[in-house]
């Protein structure tokens, strides 16, 4: 098989049946062996009835139905899951990523030799206050802490070696640094190109202004993931124990200046509890062991975690 095209969707009953008679005009043309697989995160509206409608009639697409809304993260890994093409295409479902980049999507994996393709929608038709120009700092940041030369992270149009999404876990909020987490699994060619962006022919985002507050925090915990998620235990025993060592110091020094001053100067010193530095001193080292103990506890969690998926798949065509 070429191509498993993963679509993961939140109502979006408007159109589906148009975004199938598109992909599947592309395919054919291009004489794609393909599956177009449909996820469905617990939508509210005839999405779901539509795809039962068009696994009944084509035997390439194929649907699961989420329980509830868990997102768009673990829709993919569903999605990546179930996927057998040789290169895996992901794109949304609300016409705004055009099916006619597929083709040369699929030449820069199979001929160029790239891991991962992330698709730039260099010039958008969204809001520039509310979407671009939070967009552009985002990406920016991105960039900056994962070290990869990306524009647009947030694309959902991608491109990816079907042993890329095999050996990565999408999770959480994580869609958004797939090629961050392919990085991370040992994927480091990855490309970008360009790619039309269309203007919304149906419904309402289904995102809003806290997505980016959202990414803000994911890229925190993604650069950590990244740096020492293995390895818990170099961050937070690191600090801890140099807090240690310096709340211990400090309560050492005053210990021995009372000490001095009444063995060696022969004159009175004031009560180690009245002085301010004995306190800071003394919270430094229980600081410093908490976070010794938070890497030691993060490191027993590591070993012993269990990768049981967190979403509940209601049905399967």
């Amino acid at each position: 098989m070429h191509i498993s095209l993963v679509i993961p969707l939140l109502n979006e009953e408007a159109s589906l049946l148009e975004l199938h008679q598109w992909v599947s005009e592309v395919m054919t043309s291009h004489n794609f062996v393909y599956e177009i697989i449909f996820i469905d995160d617990g939508s509210t509206d005839n999405s779901w009835r539509l795809i039962e409608h068009l696994t009944s009639k084509d035997s390439s697409v194929k649907g699961l139905k989420f329980a509830a809304n868990f997102g768009k993260s673990q829709a993919l890994n569903a999605g990546f899951k179930k996927a057998q093409g040789e290169v895996v295409i992901t794109m949304d479902a609300d016409l705004q990523d055009s099916p006619n980049e597929i083709p040369s999507l699929y030449k820069m994996i199979v001929t160029d030799g790239y891991d991962l393709v992330s698709g730039w929608k260099k010039k958008r038709y969204d809001s520039k206050i509310r979407k671009n120009i939070p967009s552009k700092l985002f990406n920016w940041a991105a960039r900056k802490t994962s070290g990869i030369a990306l524009n647009d992270f947030n694309c959902g149009l991608k491109a990816y070696r079907l042993k890329v999404v095999k050996n990565i876990n999408v999770r959480g909020e994580m869609h958004r640094y797939i090629p961050v987490l392919a990085k991370n699994a040992g994927f480091a060619n990855i490309g970008e190109k360009i790619v039309k962006h269309q203007a919304r022919k149906y419904g309402v985002t289904k995102f809003g202004m806290e997505r980016f507050v959202n990414g803000f925090l994911d890229l925190i915990t993604i650069w950590f993931v990244s740096k020492f998620g293995k390895r818990p235990m170099h961050l937070f025993g690191l600090l801890g124990t140099c807090m240690f060592a310096i709340g211990f110091f400090a309560a050492f020094t005053i210990g021995f200046l009372k000490l001095l001053n009444l063995y060696y100067y022969q004159r009175p010193a004031p009560l180690v509890a009245d002085s301010p530095l004995f306190y800071i001193s003394l919270t430094t080292m229980i600081l410093g062991t908490q976070l010794f103990l938070a890497g030691f506890i993060g490191e027993l969690v590591l070993r012993s975690k269990n990768n049981s998926a967190n979403y509940t798949i209601l049905e399967e065509l």
